[in-house]
């Protein structure tokens, strides 16, 4: 499978802050081949780690902290954020959420570097540590990628799932 990664939304606003996170995605690539060449064993553990810490720092900082579902898609899935990613809520409910991400800046900005598909789907794994660190910072929430761009799927599907009490 070819990594199919079009964008439809072209407004300057938007291309303007997809070109910084394009940006972000280069300093994450290179800063990942440096780890490679000095850390050959670790370098996945450290880039790993590093960008949880990353999205644990945003889960804390910059979402309300009440437990609500809904409340939490309208901070995540903002409408920037939507145009970004080209971002469809797929499911909106007390206890899932489900979007669609139909553009990838990151992947975008990865392919400028390398074709090879399974660089870049690790690459996605790797950079999805933020979102799964800002959703640890919710313990009632669970998370789960269910497809990726990275990966040829034409969209990247994201799942939030309201824990139930005996989880």
């Amino acid at each position: 499978m070819t990594i199919k990664n079009e964008k439809t939304v072209t407004d300057k606003h938007v291309e303007d802050l997809r070109k910084a996170i394009e940006h972000r995605a280069t300093w994450m690539y290179l800063l990942i081949d440096e780890f490679r060449k000095v850390n050959p064993k670790d370098w996945e553990k450290l880039a790993r780690a590093a960008i949880f810490r990353c999205g644990c720092f945003h889960g804390n900082t910059r979402f309300t902290k009440n437990g609500d579902l809904r409340e939490f898609a309208k901070e995540f899935a903002n409408e920037t954020v939507r145009k970004i990613f080209e971002m469809d809520v797929v499911e909106l409910t007390e206890d899932r959420l489900v979007i669609d991400f139909h553009y990838c800046p990151l992947v975008a900005a990865w392919c400028q570097f390398t074709q090879n598909r399974e660089e870049i789907n690790m690459l996605c794994d790797i950079a999805m540590e933020g979102d799964r660190g800002i959703i640890s910072t919710f313990p009632e929430f669970s998370m789960e990628l269910q497809k990726t761009i990275a990966a040829g799927e034409g969209v990247c599907r994201l799942s939030i799932t309201k824990k139930k009490r005996d989880d």
